[in-house]
Order: C-alpha cells, then sequence, then structure tokens
C-alpha cells in the first residue's frame, strides 16, 4: 500500500473531552461523546472531513430545550449520535465524519417520507437519487440508484424500511459504503456481508421518524473566527395538497393565476420538495412517479442550476441506457466507440433516443428551493416537457414567471410553497 493510501486507512488520535456542556439562558444541555467497542478496541469517529482532522461526535443526554415557546427535540433519541456498538452490524472501516452526515441528511430527508417505503442515496452530503414506492423498498432503492447511477457509486443508502433480502441481493453487487436502515429481513445481512468494507448500520428510530418532523433541533454553524451561529432547524410546511398555495400575483389591477397541479403532479412535487430539504442551495429538483430524475446542486444562479441540471440529466439518461444495453457506463462507451464502430453506433443511438425523450425529463415535475428571479429559469424547464412547478414565490418577477408556464402548450402547472427551503 503505498504512502498516499495509508492517509485513508489510519485512525486520528481523538483529543476531545468525554462531555460538553451548553447553556442557553437558564437550560443546559449536556453531551457525552460517542465511542463503540470494535475489534477489542474503543474507537470513536475515524476521522474528520479528510483524514489529518481530528473528529468526535456527541450524543445529546440531558436537558431540554424550549425557545420562543417552540420545543425542540429532547435527548435520548436513537439515531446516529445514539448508535451502539451492537447497531453496527458490521463496521467496515469505522465511520468518519462524512459517512455520519451523508446518513444524517438522508435522516433528515426521510423524515418527511414516511407514508411510502422511500430509499435516498447521498454523496457529499447531497442526495444523488431519491425514490418512494407503495411496491416497496426494492422499488424505491432500484429507482433511486438508476436516478443517478454514477453518483451513486461509494454512497451511502438510508432506508425508512427493513431492507428485504431481494433488496439485499440487489446492493450486494454495487459497491456502496454505508447501508442504515431500521432492520434487516431473513438473509439480508448476510448478502451484505459479502461487502466486508460495507458500514451496516441498524437504527430502529428510522421507522418512525415521522414523529419527529414538526420538531426542530438546534441548528449550529461554526465561524472562522470561533464564533457561532445558531438558528431552528428547517421544518417542511409543505406536507399535502391543502399546503400548497395558489400562484397568482396582481398588478394593475389584474390577478394572473396559473393552472392547479393534478393530484399525480401535486404528489410527485410533494415528494420532490420533502428531498429539497437535503439539497444544497441553490437548487432544482426534477421528478416523476416518486423518484427523482436530476437533481440540481449548490449554483450560484438559478438559471444556471436549471441549465446544468438538465445537462445532468442528459448525461444520467444517456448512462443508464448504455449500461443497461452494453454492461458499460457512457464514459466506457465513448471511449470503446473511438476506435469501434459498432460501439459508435450504439452510443449515436443512445444520443438520439436521450434528445428524443427530451433528457429523460418529459413528463416530470420541478420544485426549486428559492423563487425565480426571471422567467428564464422556468421557460428553459417548460422546454424540456415538465407538467408542473413548485417554488417560493414572492419574486418581483411573479407575473412574468406566471405568465410563462401560462403561455406554456400544453399549459403547465405552478404552485407557491410560501417558504424558501435553502441549505448551506
Amino acid at each position: 500500500m503505498s504512502k498516499l493510501q495509508k492517509m485513508y486507512h489510519s485512525l486520528q488520535k481523538d483529543p476531545f473531552p468525554e462531555n460538553l456542556r451548553i447553556s442557553l439562558g437558564d437550560r443546559d444541555l449536556a453531551y457525552t461523546k460517542q465511542t463503540w467497542l470494535i475489534d477489542g478496541s474503543s474507537k470513536g469517529l475515524r476521522y474528520g472531513e479528510n483524514p489529518d482532522q481530528p473528529a468526535a461526535i456527541y450524543a445529546h443526554r440531558q436537558g431540554d430545550l424550549q425557545l420562543g415557546g417552540v420545543d425542540f427535540r429532547r435527548p435520548g433519541l436513537k439515531l446516529l449520535s445514539g448508535l451502539q456498538a451492537e447497531d453496527m452490524l458490521q463496521s467496515g472501516k469505522h465511520p468518519g465524519k462524512i459517512n455520519i452526515t451523508d446518513v444524517d441528511n438522508g435522516i433528515n430527508i426521510l423524515q418527511y417520507l414516511s407514508a411510502k417505503p422511500a430509499a435516498v442515496i447521498l454523496k457529499h452530503n447531497n442526495p444523488c437519487g431519491a425514490a418512494w414506492s407503495d411496491q416497496g423498498i426494492l422499488t424505491a432503492l432500484n429507482e433511486a440508484y438508476f436516478s443517478d447511477r454514477i453518483g451513486a457509486f461509494g454512497g451511502a443508502v438510508v432506508l425508512n424500511r427493513p431492507l428485504s433480502k431481494e433488496a439485499a441481493a440487489f446492493m450486494s453487487e454495487l459497491y456502496f459504503e454505508v447501508v442504515a436502515a431500521p432492520g434487516y429481513e431473513a438473509g439480508a445481512f448476510d448478502l451484505l456481508q459479502q461487502r466486508p468494507n460495507l458500514r451496516i448500520l441498524k437504527m430502529p428510530g428510522l421507522a418512525d421518524l415521522e414523529s419527529l418532523s414538526a420538531t426542530p433541533y438546534l441548528d449550529f454553524k461554526s465561524l472562522v473566527d470561533g464564533g457561532l451561529i445558531a438558528q431552528f432547524s428547517f421544518r417542511n410546511s409543505i406536507r399535502s395538497d391543502e399546503d400548497w398555495l395558489p400562484a397568482q400575483t396582481e398588478q394593475d389591477g389584474n390577478t394572473v393565476l396559473a393552472r392547479k397541479p393534478t393530484p399525480q403532479e401535486s404528489e410527485d412535487l410533494l415528494f420532490a420538495w420533502a428531498v429539497e430539504a437535503g439539497v444544497s442551495s441553490n437548487s432544482v429538483i426534477f421528478a416523476k412517479n416518486g423518484s427523482t430524475v436530476a437533481i440540481g446542486t449548490g449554483e450560484q444562479d438559478r438559471v444556471g442550476c436549471v441549465d446544468l441540471t438538465i445537462y445532468k440529466a442528459s448525461i444520467k439518461f444517456a448512462d443508464k441506457l448504455s449500461f443497461e444495453e452494453t454492461g458499460l457506463s457512457l464514459y466506457q462507451l465513448r471511449t470503446q466507440a473511438k476506435h469501434d464502430e459498432s460501439s459508435a453506433k450504439i452510443l449515436e443511438s443512445i444520443r438520439q433516443r436521450t434528445r428524443i425523450a427530451q433528457n429523460g425529463l418529459a413528463g416530470s415535475v420541478v420544485v426549486s428551493d428559492g423563487f425565480f428571479p426571471f422567467r428564464d429559469g422556468v421557460d428553459l424547464i417548460i422546454e424540456q416537457g415538465v407538467t408542473a412547478i413548485a417554488q417560493p414565490g414572492g419574486s418581483v418577477n411573479d407575473r412574468e414567471v406566471i405568465e410563462a408556464v401560462n403561455e406554456a402548450d400544453p399549459q403547465v402547472a405552478m404552485v407557491f410553497t410560501g417558504q424558501r427551503s435553502f441549505k448551506h
């Protein structure tokens, strides 16, 4: 093993104290550092965001918090900071900070998707694919994976239902770093053990996340000068069809109103808005039939985010076709096509079908975590065959944005959320 590779297998010495206490006014919150007995040794986090950064995880043990008349989540929740050694059914290279925060963001999303079996696959603290399905956890996992097969490589899988043997068989053929589920059905764990470096976490609390979803937690951001920003965590206020606000505005005594979504469009918008809670802003999500189709993350301008997400969709759609038909990724097929005529013909066929399918986006819906400042982003979305859009509203240009969907043929639906979903 090279010296460079060794750094990823090394453990950082943990200099952090066992106990942490935070006082907010007359409220004291007590935390205890979490470690696990693994292979006969007590181990905490492997390291922080990078191998040369020591890190520690603390569990909230004592102290209730109320601010502004709002109760916060209480200590003792059996999720990540409450993870015990026996809950690590397989520790693999035991978790570092990135593994923990990826799974945590999956929990953040799944708290709003409890109505159906759901799966989220995350990389670098953003979902690369998410889906829910009445047909069960295998269908949800399959749809989440193939919405971005490339991004899912080495990701963290978080589920809100026990992992079935069939779903475990699907996973055992793929490379993931972490899987977290409320339980594992007979035979499922045996299949996952075929991947010895996979971290397999059992968290029964994943099956009861809805009970937490209306209650905030205290969200801290550390500043470079050592200071802190404290905020209430984001709480999704759009949980049913009745929560949407009409997309309408008045100007010069005239009211401009957008079409309401159909029941199917509304369900897909609700799903996508739930996933949006875990996506870095600026962002947009294209979704269809309970699955993400393309997720745009962390862009500085909204129309640029839309444009880049459409490009991502074209790559992911073409890659899925390539993998299904040749067993090769799109990039492997491109390389092979340079010197193989039959591969070049397959590649051209995939490109044509991707264009015809409008990058796989035709018939999808879109959510945006912030309002559209101009209609340019909406016009780009409409060109992809999207049928409905949800966004916060409140732009000075809401009128021209609504006019854009009303002028579309067929007319595109639009609703407002009345809340923004930025995540920094």
